[in-house]
């Protein structure tokens, strides 16, 4: 399974073609906040929410998505991340990556 590390994820600003999820549950990004540029879609909804149409997704989550567009999911600790680069994977996205250091690398990293 395809990885990122932390330099990628502080990059992304840059690359507004690439999709960050957070698959955490809305109570933990609200009582962490999120990483920049992220999305939240809680791991149980992945499934359903990247079978939605292009037009639909980018109307509820205000960001494109397309199976060529790198895809990356983070979570706590990394193993949600994981599970839902494997549904994406499964739906036939071709660049669905996790980052493993997830929320917990980025908040020691960023200093939060």
């Amino acid at each position: 399974m395809a990885t990122v590390t932390y330099e990628e994820i502080k990059d992304l600003p840059n690359h507004p073609e690439k999709l960050l999820v957070d698959v955490r549950n809305a109570d933990e990004v609200q009582a962490t906040g999120q990483i920049p540029t992220s999305i939240n879609i809680p791991l149980p909804n992945v499934k359903e929410e990247l079978e939605l149409s292009a037009e639909d997704f980018k109307s509820k989550y205000g960001r494109n998505k397309s199976l060529e567009n790198e895809i990356i999911f983070h979570c706590h600790a990394g193993r949600r991340a994981a599970n839902a680069s494997a549904v994406a994977e499964g739906l036939g996205f071709k660049n669905s990556k996790s980052y493993p250091g997830s929320w917990t690398e980025w908040a020691v990293k960023e200093g939060l």
